[in-house]
């Protein structure tokens, strides 16, 4: 969070598919943190969410285009 101390993310959407609990979102920030590069970045992405016998998030895999993003970033 100190890399984009200007960030927000927003929930796109939550579905239910083969794979699980899906929470889609998208990340908004500016990079002026510590060594920041001062670039605007907007990316989406997912959570892939195990759900555990108390209901609740037991795992949270995080996904989104890795490229795109440091393409945003230092390009």
């Amino acid at each position: 969070m100190t890399t984009f101390p200007d960030m927000i993310v927003t929930m796109d959407k939550v579905v239910h598919d083969e794979e699980g609990a899906k929470f889609h979102w998208t990340l908004t920030g500016t990079n002026t943190g510590p060594s920041g590069t001062g670039k605007h970045v907007r990316i989406s992405g997912y959570e892939l969410w195990k759900i555990d016998n108390d209901g609740l998030i037991g795992e949270s895999k995080g996904h989104f285009d890795v490229a795109e993003y440091e393409q945003q970033l230092h390009g």
